[in-house]
């Protein structure tokens, strides 16, 4: 017979549990099977979780927003993070802290925080991030704009217009090898620009030339593939300067899309009007416009053009300019292009669809594609247009940039880098 000193340890170790109710109904040694002996110092529960440990124990910064949560939930919470690391010093407390909670819907909060470093998936790339860029999308996200469809959940990590290097490839990847420099589009529904690592899809990452630094790259896909979609496929310029001549407006043309939208227009044959603040008019006009008027004068306000041009297209990059502004300055068949259509700009698309109006209001849904992504990169290359940019941000202080995305008042691209 075993001694005594042998019997102790198997009877004041019980299984872990969900829950403590019936654990003193449930000694370890009876939910073993026979044959199997219970690891020294652990549990049968404990060695499953040190087997999900080793998929990452490596952490590296990221720019986070997560909902309110009780106390009770931020302790499961910080449970749930330390399982990423071997040393669970993570409390509710620090969460709570560091990690500062947001409704969707209020005043956005943000704080570095930590979390594993994303492993490439087929057809997928694992960036170091050089560079992020911002746009109004990321934060109308985190404010629950446009909810139910984004964000999938909270906590999430905003942005998707990046720059960096290769860092890893995972399975399927052919074009691709660590150590190229790139810019990528990440998808909406998970984000992950803001941070030092990100996992891209090839189909939405195309090579960077040593002519085009990282700010300069991240600047380009949400904001310059927007102003391509608008003027290509909606407006039907030809960017070879081929097809007949257009009248284009351009509203907000100092911002984001704005400024990529001028100077793409003026690739084609069009004369192109644009609108921004009185402090950026000679910054537009340097952008190639024929017309810049300032919207706070009664002209820009009206929208009428200086040489009495009727517009055939109208690139619509600001927001809160009715329909009865934009349809006496239309041509016959006359479209406004709304980038970010609201639900008056539906109703309007709807109502003129029905009536079958010849001016028309057209909402703009981008749908990133990798060449047209490669070809604005290789018009940078090639001295065609360029990506002005407002201000650069340290991660750490990513919620200046934030803040200065949200004022709206941008002269060209923000970019945050890590």
């Amino acid at each position: 017979m075993a001694p005594e000193s042998e019997k102790k340890p198997a009877e004041k170790k019980p299984v872990r549990r969900e829950s403590t109710a019936g654990a003193e109904k449930a000694p370890a040694e009876k939910k073993l099977k026979a044959g199997k002996k219970l690891p020294k110092g652990g549990t049968a529960a404990g060695d499953k979780k040190k087997k999900r440990v080793k998929k990452s124990t490596e952490t590296y910064k990221i720019y986070i927003f997560e909902e309110l949560k009780p106390e009770a939930e931020l302790a499961l919470e910080a449970s749930r993070l330390a399982r990423y690391n071997k040393k669970p010093t993570i409390t509710s407390r620090e969460i709570q802290t560091a990690v500062r909670l947001v409704l969707p819907g209020e005043l956005a909060k943000h704080a570095v925080s930590e979390a594993p470093i994303p492993t490439p998936g087929k057809d997928e790339v694992l960036l170091k991030l050089e560079a992020t860029s911002l746009n109004p999308v990321d934060w109308k996200i985190q404010k629950g704009m446009v909810r139910p469809f984004l964000p999938r959940r909270f906590p999430c990590i905003p942005a998707t217009d990046v720059a960096g290097v290769v860092q890893e490839v995972g399975p399927g990847i052919k074009n691709f090898k660590p150590g190229d420099e790139v810019v990528a589009v990440l998808n909406h529904l998970n984000g992950g620009g803001l941070a030092e690592y990100a996992v891209a899809k090839e189909s939405l990452t195309v090579p960077r030339p040593p002519e085009l630094s990282a700010a300069e790259g991240a600047g380009l896909p949400v904001a310059g593939l927007t102003a391509h979609m608008a003027l290509t496929r909606s407006a039907g310029v030809k960017l070879d300067g081929s097809g007949p001549r257009k009248n284009i407006l351009i509203t907000a043309a100092s911002g984001g899309v704005g400024h990529y939208a001028v100077q793409l227009a003026k690739l084609g044959n069009t004369h192109v009007t644009a609108t921004c603040g009185a402090r950026n008019v000679d910054f537009v006009k340097s952008l190639g416009a024929d017309e810049v008027l300032d919207y706070k004068t009664p002209e820009g306000a009206a929208l009428k053009s200086p040489s009495g041009q009727k517009y055939d297209s109208v690139v619509h990059c600001a927001t809160g300019i009715p329909w009865a502004v934009f349809e006496p300055n239309l041509s016959a068949e006359g479209k406004v292009i709304d980038i970010t259509p609201g639900p008056s700009a539906i109703w309007t698309f709807a109502v003129k669809k029905l009536t079958l109006s010849k001016k028309q209001l057209v909402p703009l849904l981008l749908i990133p594609k990798k060449e047209n992504l490669d070809y604005l990169v290789k018009l940078v290359k090639g001295g065609k247009l360029k990506t002005v940019i407002d201000s650069k941000h340290p991660l750490s202080r990513a919620e200046e940039a934030w803040a200065k995305s949200i004022d709206g008042h941008a002269t060209g691209k923000i970019i945050v880098e890590p």
